[in-house]
């Protein structure tokens, strides 16, 4: 047998391919302020009731399914107002998209408050698959704009923050609580003492899920660790320099993949802006600087007693988002050099609308297992003629390369200024969406906690499997510079000698991995696999119970 070799972020020599490259296919219908994969072959894509110009029911729509396969979008029959809300998959595999705003045009109505599901479409192009979205008979508690969200272990979605009606720049109205579709504590939200301090610019909290069932949460400059089950907090150090990272000081931050068989969790923060929140909105400009800081911290008590650890990114960044990739590295892109998120409420906006300036057009990626200092490098990479500003969304997808759409920091769908209304999508293939690549094949549809399981594999003759890393990944909820639930569980794995199988040890619980539909990936010396959908978990509606076995108390 050969035992993987497990590293988050092996680079090792593959085939070169064409290299990294983008290429622009297709148009999104309506601009893709938030996006989510539902399925192998289709994502669902939210913007604000507008004028966007797919059209339903004879009036533009706000909702879309786009098709993986023929590259097109196809409205979908949203009725409240979407604009800033947050979602995720649910247990069962149902998407919830949660909140919004009051809306602008008569056809839609008042989403603050709107829960909208899609459950799981199991046509490829989505031919019956509806959007339900009826605030009369499921609501969230309080309304909600500018939330975020995350699932938890239980297979349940964690709403948090928010703000409760419309303002121009910090956040005026908060909503200081917590709470959790399907409802817990009697529907009743927990106030959050937590967001209190955090104010003014704590707007789509940053929420990460620990592998021991308690939630990380970033919020300004601001962190702590939330225990669900006994409502408490437990207060961590600030990010270092005054960084803040919240909106409308948008940075953007992630989980770091967990390996086994520690499953140790640490969180990287980057971007943002290091202006005062006490600044008034008029008195900073779009020229300011953004942040280049990368903060990482080990989220256990030995970890936070270390504290943050900083590095720098190649370019500063304002509204950047980071996307897990299968082989463990991050790829950080979108967003501006200088100013702010938001729009039209800073000084010398641009066109009087964008409260950002001069956009980032090269990604860049991050290896978590190199030394501090050379984590970070765009060698190699492409760089697009697309400014991705406020309102941009970005996703790995099931193939394995990543899904660009939307930038639109102005009013409505505009096609003229600087930073007009972004219809075009765009696709970043890494090197090995051009050579010959592994296979995974007849794998389940549905796999447990802690099992062991085999599966058939075709490897390209050409790789050594040198290395082999084996991927569970959920691949989250884009919105507002941030990721939510994203997720990548590295599972142990051996190659038969005949390189015609696999053995796979399945994540211990369901705390590691929160249940709920997800993609396997199989990397063999940095070439990736297209993913496989699986259902992790026994497919349940939340809340499930726990399902494996623990982790030893001295790993948490």
């Amino acid at each position: 047998m050969v035992i993987f070799i497990f590293l988050a972020g092996a680079c090792t020599v593959a085939a070169a391919g064409q290299g990294w490259n983008f290429v622009q296919n297709g148009t999104s219908g309506i601009v893709a302020l938030e996006a989510i994969v539902v399925s192998p072959t289709l994502a669902v894509f939210f913007d604000r009731a507008s004028n966007d110009p797919l059209s339903i029911n004879g009036h533009s729509a706000w909702a879309a399914l786009w098709n993986f396969e023929t590259n097109t979008a196809t409205a979908l029959n949203a009725v409240s107002d979407s604009f800033c809300a947050s979602g995720g998959l649910l247990s069962n595999g149902t998407m919830a998209s949660l909140g919004g705003n009051i809306p602008a045009i008569p056809a839609a109505l008042d989403g603050r408050q709107a829960i909208r599901i899609f459950e799981p479409c199991q046509s490829p192009d989505g031919s019956g698959c509806t959007l339900f979205d009826n605030s009369s008979q499921l609501h969230l508690a309080t309304p909600r704009w500018y939330p975020s969200s995350l699932k938890i272990f239980d297979g349940s979605l964690m709403i948090i923050g928010g703000i409760h009606e419309s303002t121009p720049f910090y956040n005026t109205d908060p909503v200081n609580s917590f709470e959790f579709f399907p409802p817990k504590d009697n529907g009743v939200p927990r106030p959050s003492a937590f967001l209190e301090r955090s104010l003014p610019a704590n707007l789509f909290p940053r929420g990460f899920a620990l592998p021991d069932g308690r939630v990380f949460i970033v919020a300004n400059n601001q962190t702590i660790i939330y225990d669900i089950e006994k409502n408490t907090e437990t207060i961590l150090p600030d990010l270092p320099n005054g960084v803040r990272v919240t909106n409308p000081f948008d940075g953007t931050a992630t989980l770091l993949p967990l390996s086994p068989p520690h499953f140790t969790p640490e969180i990287l923060v980057c971007g943002g802006t290091n202006a005062s929140d006490t600044i008034p909105s008029e008195s900073l400009s779009s020229q300011d600087p953004a942040s280049d800081q990368c903060s990482r911290i080990v989220a256990t008590p030995e970890g936070i007693k270390q504290g943050w650890q900083v590095e720098h990114m190649i370019n500063p960044r304002m509204m950047p988002e980071m996307i897990l990739l299968p082989n463990g590295q991050v790829l950080i892109t979108n967003g501006a050099q200088t100013g702010y998120a938001a729009i039209g409420s800073v000084g010398g906006a641009i066109d009087g609308s964008s409260n950002a300036d001069h956009p980032v057009l090269t990604p860049e990626l991050y290896t978590p297992n190199a030394p501090l200092g050379q984590r970070i490098s765009s060698k190699g990479l492409p760089t697009t003629d697309i400014p991705r500003m406020y309102h941009s969304t970005v996703t790995l997808t099931p193939m394995g390369n990543i899904m660009l759409g939307g930038s639109n920091p102005n009013g409505q769908v505009v096609s003229t200024g600087k930073f007009p209304s972004e219809l075009r999508i765009e696709f970043l293939n890494p090197p090995f969406m051009t050579v010959d690549r592994p296979k995974l094949l007849n794998v389940p549809a549905k796999i447990g906690f802690n099992q062991l399981l085999t599966v058939d594999v075709s490897v390209p003759s050409n790789l050594r499997a040198a290395t082999i890393q084996v991927a569970l990944m959920d691949l989250g909820f884009s919105s507002h510079a941030f990721h939510s639930s994203q997720r990548l569980v590295f599972m142990e794995a051996r190659l038969s000698l005949n390189r015609k199988s696999l053995t796979i040890t399945t994540p211990p619980n369901n705390r590691v991995f929160p249940p709920g539909p997800a993609f396997v990936f199989l990397t063999i010396d940095d070439v990736t696999s297209t993913g496989a959908q699986v259902m992790v978990g026994t497919g349940g509606s939340p809340p499930v119970p726990d399902q494996g076995i623990n982790l030893p108390i001295s790993l948490l």
